[in-house]
């Protein structure tokens, strides 16, 4: 059988794919675990998703909210990792394909994120562009800029509003920052590096399916972003859906059309599972049925943790746990404190039931302006931002990567500038190519 290269340790192998939240915390918890861990990811990196709208946005460079992996493990003796693409799993055999062999594993944790939901609509999907990823981040990055300079060589002011017509779609944290980072990239950029063009021609849309934005939060925090954002220029457009976008006209659901060359899509995300998984445990959302101790269905030793995972043991979460950073991790540290019982004893009924700790949410409209709840407070406003500013400095890895990204943040706030605003791609390519390299 073909192996990629790793050596046997004579240790149970606990495979882990995936080198996001859940897959970093459980590996670094079995760091002197009698066992062998390997890493797999199609990317040689870790990356911050939370900040990845500030790179799309040029407020961040890409190397500032992604860490090498190897570096992050280079002192833990038991870890092992291969930039691999993962194709399937054979259940039965206890074997991993991927794209650089055939993988025996004891343990087999599926830790593989999500991707942009557009719901099954694939006019949508083939026009707009999503941001999950660190290539997404700096294509948008790159096409914004893009557009402010083909504007100038522009005489027709429908053309111009065109293509300086941003629309967000989704009012979940990742849609409000993204708004309200564009809002900023208006205020304080274009009147300086494109004086030329008038600010008003800038138009700024975020649009929500529901009745209110951020409905993860309380109704107070909701407002209070409605109104910074209102303020920064963005119009909010709630219990409105798109129904159809050709690259250029956005129809929506309340009949009102929007002529933009630019649909950014955060109104969902859905799990990326693996071959080989029983499509009778897989929802329409791509997340995979587990029990309390994150056992993927019908399986003793394939766990899911993270996005992809869909556990249902707690009231006040019915249809799961929410696809955020916090969930992922803590599942991460739960799990690998059950598979060294299980390394003991064959039996679950030692194992320890994963239980949530809600540490909070919070979400940043742009400068001075956040809202934040934990510990049962609800702030908002600069103290919000803050706090905000804290949580997300701190949660980066790597000292390098805070020095970075805090010194960025300060010249920032007292320069009201932005990073280095330069187009790194060949030629002129539309949106829909710009998604289809990322394919």
């Amino acid at each position: 059988m073909i192996q990629p290269n790793i050596p046997e340790s004579g240790l149970p192998r606990v495979v882990i794919v995936g080198g996001g939240f859940g897959g970093i915390n459980l590996a670094k918890k079995l760091k002197n675990a009698p066992v062998q861990v390997v890493m797999l990811d199609r990317n040689n990196y870790h990356l911050f998703q939370p900040l990845l709208y500030q790179v799309s946005t040029a407020g961040l460079e890409t190397d500032s909210i992604a860490f090498p992996l190897r570096g992050i493990f280079k002192h833990q003796k038991n870890f092992i990792f291969r930039m691999a693409e993962v194709t399937g799993v054979r259940p039965n055999e206890n074997i991993l394909e991927t794209g650089i062999g055939e993988l025996k594993y004891d343990y087999l944790v599926l830790a593989t994120g999500s991707t942009t939901n557009f719901f099954g609509n694939k006019v949508i999907e083939e026009h707009a562009i999503g941001m999950k990823s660190l290539i997404e981040a700096v294509q948008i990055r790159n096409y914004v800029i893009k557009q402010f300079e083909e504007s100038l060589l522009l005489n027709d002011e429908e053309q111009i509003r065109a293509k300086l017509t941003f629309i967000m779609v989704g009012g979940g944290p990742t849609g409000v920052e993204l708004a309200g980072a564009f809002a900023e990239l208006r205020k304080y950029i274009m009147p300086k590096d494109y004086p030329e063009l008038p600010v008003d021609l800038m138009k700024i849309y975020l649009i929500e399916g529901s009745p209110r934005i951020l409905n993860g939060m309380s109704e107070n925090s909701s407002q209070r972003s409605l109104e910074s954002l209102e303020k920064l220029g963005v119009t909010v457009l709630c219990n409105t859906v798109v129904k159809e976008y050709d690259g250029r006209t956005l129809l929506l659901s309340n009949g009102e059309k929007l002529i933009s060359q630019s649909l950014l899509w955060a109104a969902g995300v859905k799990g990326v599972p693996v071959t080989g998984i029983s499509s009778n445990i897989v929802l329409p959302n791509g997340r995979i049925q587990v029990n309390e101790f994150n056992q993927v269905q019908g399986h003793n030793n394939i766990f899911a943790i993270g996005d992809i995972a869909q556990m249902v043991n707690d009231p006040k979460f019915p249809k799961g746990y929410p696809m955020v950073a916090q969930v992922a991790i803590q599942q991460g540290a739960n799990l690998a404190g059950n598979i060294l019982k299980m390394r003991k004893a064959a039996s679950t009924l030692n194992l320890k039931p994963f239980k949530y700790n809600d540490l909070g949410s919070m979400a940043t409209i742009g400068r001075n302006h956040a809202v934040a709840e934990f510990a049962g407070m609800k702030l908002s406003g600069y103290f919000a931002w803050m706090v905000w500013m804290i949580v997300h400095l701190m949660s980066l890895l790597g000292f390098r990567n805070k020095l970075v990204v805090f010194s960025n943040w300060f010249y920032r706030y007292f320069t009201f500038d932005r990073g280095t605003r330069i187009i790194i791609k060949r030629g002129a390519a539309n949106i829909v190519k710009l998604r289809q390299t990322v394919q």
